[in-house]
């Protein structure tokens, strides 16, 4: 039975929590006054729905049902994690607590998405307030991992240890934030970068499209792998982090910013911003904007998470979870997955190399399945392909989940065959097939050998077991 989690407040960051809790296989119950919150929730979901599963290798789980409610008790029932995300006025949170506190389960986590109330305010006047935290993400929440969780003083401790178990659950990284701080922690590093950039545009330094530039050309390429101190520690050189601090240190007395002077909000600032901001991404809608920082993001983490570095640990980590063990049918599904963009050339057709790719996911999974796992492999034992034949028969697109049959067709002493096809989810058409010939080997002579006796044992089983069906 699907796990249930309840939305409140059904916006740009309440539907991105919809979509990752669905996606991850949890049933999702939506509260949000506005007629339109559907449509919108819907259009949310379908961005999530193409970009998230590009990240993992591992198919997805079975996606979980979002249902729309016509009040607060009905949206909340049975849940056992609720999210609010209701616009920021501290009297109408408090309002909506008390509601969902008078019918959800005492037990369940009531998470806000508040980037600017602390917790202990949240908490005021509750009937439970030990109950609530802040879990604060960043948008879009069904790719971005990070969520501060920020439980202040009157949280209770099983609450905490059960949003961080969920969150993590989810394929997120809960950021535990110790102490109750205004904005938090990035969104106070948000606030300096973007205040010294208003003032960049007000004095005429520079446009927003140069600042923008400044940032993904350069540091923020860097920040996305590394952080800030990471950054830095690199930058003192062998000396490391002291010789940076004791070499760049006094500049920060140097009046280089206006990090504690805030540009006059005035009418002609924002004409300027706004039609500079126009000038620069004008030309593109709102969706199209959304799909390509969608794709950039899924590149991005895919690129981090094959260094098994930063954001790509954690996307490695939720893999491994989703990875189940391979059923024992006739064929065997070996791969099921949606292709991800970086797999896809400027037409966005998947490249002739990435159905190589697939056939050896596809054996690696089935190695794992016969005992030639990775601890095999460590101890000096392995599977060498000698010889693949690929018939491309139909394109693949960026986005298409696809799903890999195989066979076991040749399984005798050190000699390995495997019939693989690609297929098509949506329509189960064959996209390509792979005949495929293993050789095992002995890693420390680099010879071929007959496999271990579980492994051949496993191999023959299989073997037969294709043959007759």
């Amino acid at each position: 039975m699907a796990r249930r989690a309840a939305i409140i407040g059904g916006g740009v960051i309440g539907g991105g929590w919809a979509a990752r809790f669905a996606l991850m296989g949890w049933e999702v119950r939506v509260y949000d006054p506005d007629p339109e919150a559907e449509r919108k929730i819907g259009e949310v979901m379908a961005g999530a729905v193409r970009a998230l599963p590009m990240l993992f290798e591992a198919p997805m789980p079975a996606r979980g049902a979002i249902s729309f409610h016509d009040s607060l008790a009905e949206a909340v029932e049975g849940a056992e994690y609720i999210q609010e995300s209701v616009p920021e006025r501290l009297d109408l949170k408090h309002k909506v607590y008390a509601e969902i506190q008078a019918t959800c389960d005492p037990g369940a986590v009531l998470a806000s998405s508040t980037s600017g109330f602390k917790p202990s305010q949240l908490q005021e006047g509750a009937a439970r307030p030990g109950q609530i935290v802040v879990a604060h993400p960043f948008n879009p929440v069904y790719l971005l991992p990070l969520v501060e969780l920020v439980p202040g003083e009157g949280a209770a401790p099983d609450t905490v240890e059960k949003a961080r178990e969920i969150l993590t659950g989810i394929g997120m990284y809960p950021l535990h934030v110790r102490a109750e701080i205004d904005a938090h922690i990035a969104d106070r590093f948000l606030e300096a970068v973007w205040r010294e950039a208003l003032w960049l545009v007000k004095d005429g330094i520079a446009t927003t499209e140069e600042i923008d530039n400044a940032i993904r050309y350069g540091f923020g390429l860097r920040w996305a792998q590394m952080g800030l101190f990471e950054t830095y520690r690199v930058a003192g050189g062998e000396a490391g982090m002291r010789h940076f601090m004791a070499q760049f240190g006094p500049c920060l007395s140097w009046p280089w910013t206006r990090l504690m002077d805030v540009p006059e909000f005035t009418d002609e600032l924002v004409d300027l911003i706004a039609e500079q901001s126009d000038a620069q991404s004008g030309h593109m809608s709102i969706r199209e904007l959304e799909r390509l920082r969608d794709d950039n993001l899924v590149a991005i983490l895919r690129a981090l998470k094959m260094q098994g570095a930063a954001a790509g640990r954690l996307i490695r980590a939720q893999d491994n979870r989703m990875r189940g063990p391979l059923e024992e049918t006739v064929p065997m599904v070996t791969v099921r997955r949606i292709v991800p963009v970086d797999w896809t050339d400027l037409n966005g057709h998947m490249n002739e190399g990435r159905y190589g790719q697939v056939f050896s996911d596809a054996s690696e999974e089935l190695m794992t399945h016969v005992g030639a796992d990775q601890a095999y492999i460590d101890a000096g034992n392995s599977y060498f392909t000698a010889e693949t034949n690929i018939k491309y028969l139909a394109e693949t697109l960026a986005g298409e989940e696809i799903f890999v049959e195989t066979r076991v067709t040749l399984g005798e002493g050190k000699k390995l065959r495997l019939w693989h096809e690609m297929k098509r989810a949506s329509d189960g058409e064959v996209l390509a097939t792979g005949d495929q010939f293993m050789l095992h080997v002995s890693l420390e002579t680099r010879r071929s050998c007959p496999p271990l006796d579980h492994v051949r044992e496993n191999v023959e089983r299989l073997a037969r077991m294709h043959a007759e069906a």
